[in-house]
């Protein structure tokens, strides 16, 4: 299973992206629990409709783009709690914890 997340936006406009690869059993066991605890059917699927979903005008926000398998789920920043906050940081640190990898920045 292929688990990606992109953070885009902010102050400065760059998107990082980090990706792990859960190709191993244990891997997979590992990995399952922490995407399925995210409720996939609640949130939106593109990062479009994710700031749409925003009620107040908060320029400069980070937007989050999940992808695990065939789930999509976009977020912006203060959503990212709970399950999700947990999928996030747990990508974003398995992904920088690679040796040579420091996440993939995208200007």
């Amino acid at each position: 299973m292929k688990i990606s997340v992109e953070r885009s936006g902010g102050i400065a406009a760059l998107t990082r992206v980090w990706t792990v690869h859960a190709q191993t059993a244990s891997a997979k066991s590992q990995w399952q629990p922490i995407v399925e605890a995210c409720p996939w059917d609640a949130v939106p699927k593109t990062v479009r409709a994710a700031a749409a979903e925003v009620h107040d005008n908060q320029p400069d926000r980070f937007i989050y783009s999940i992808r695990a398998g065939q789930r999509r789920a976009a977020l912006p920043e203060q959503a990212v709690t709970g399950p999700w906050r947990v999928l996030v940081d747990t990508t974003r640190a398995a992904s920088e914890d690679k040796p040579g990898r420091q996440g993939h920045v995208q200007a």
